[in-house]
């Protein structure tokens, strides 16, 4: 019988995660089909029982649904201490979570082939993929993130949750202003966007980057040309969301079917073909 997998989300009709999921199931002969569903935030609830009802095997969690999911399910350590969850799988006891972002996002640096450990980083956004990129950067062992935000208080709450929560990492404030931007870039040998923050196609990235390294935006577009990698490329090799976006992908097909993790590459390649989109340079990724 063909198994069903899946991704929730609202909206959820723009996802690509159907398409490469698609793909890992085929490379790896699996009978199941992967589909999206669009899932009000007022009906998810209803939605994860339905799920659960219906004998799905397991699904991604997006926007504006993975705080939310992460309050109804078994989460493991690293979900629990990001507060948020992106991977679910049906468990003897109802649903199962785990948060395969963070494990993305570090895909992604070791693909850049950049040192970072002991180095600095400048991590834009105070919201649960930051916390996951946070994650990330301390399995990565940064020694000093700096973090902005423009609101205020939710700034000062993000630091001393990384402040508690990695005791081994420093972390830093930094006011939403162009002369405290440029002075954290100067320092920083990676910076990472986790907002909206010119992501409309009108839109400039609101600070002007400087510095040499790399740039990595978490969040995507077709043409991969976001307004803060735009940014950032005038001295920084940058790269958008997706890539990202697959590396989680596979973490989470690994996770649900408990098999090495598929190839990223050849999945990349082709969405980009797909896309008509310029190839992205990830020498630590083979094929790429």
């Amino acid at each position: 019988m063909t198994k069903i997998y899946g991704i929730i989300g609202w909206p959820v009709k723009h996802s690509l995660s159907p398409v490469f999921q698609s793909t890992f199931l085929e490379q790896q002969q699996i009978n199941a089909a992967y589909l999206p569903f669009a899932v009000a935030p007022e009906l998810l609830e209803q939605a994860m029982q339905g799920m659960l009802a219906l004998g799905i095997e397991g699904f991604n969690v997006t926007v504006p649904h993975k705080e939310s999911v992460f309050q109804m399910v078994s989460a493991d350590e690293d979900a629990r201490l990001i507060g948020a969850v992106n991977s679910v799988r049906r468990g003897s006891a109802g649903w199962e979570a785990t948060n395969t972002d963070w494990r993305g996002f570090k895909a992604v640096v070791e693909g850049l082939a950049i040192p970072v450990a002991g180095k600095k980083a400048l991590l834009f956004g105070a919201g649960g993929t930051a916390r996951a990129v946070l994650h990330a950067l301390a399995t990565l062992e940064l020694e000093t993130v700096y973090i902005c935000n423009r609101n205020p208080e939710r700034l000062a709450n993000f630091v001393a949750f990384a402040r508690s929560s990695y005791p081994s990492l420093n972390c830093e404030p930094v006011r939403w202003q162009q002369d405290a931007v440029a002075d954290a870039c100067a320092e920083a040998a990676l910076l990472v966007n986790t907002t909206t923050v010119g992501l409309a196609s009108d839109q400039q990235f609101p600070f002007a980057l400087c510095g040499a390294g790399a740039a990595i935006d978490a969040v995507y577009k077709p043409d991969g040309d976001t307004a803060f990698c735009k940014a950032a490329a005038v001295s920084r090799s940058a790269v958008d969301g997706l890539p990202m976006l697959i590396a989680q992908g596979a973490e989470s097909f690994a996770w649900w079917h408990d098999c090495a993790r598929p190839d990223c590459s050849s999945a990349l390649r082709n969405i980009e073909q797909q896309l008509g989109r310029t190839a992205v340079q990830l020498p630590g990724w083979q094929g790429c």
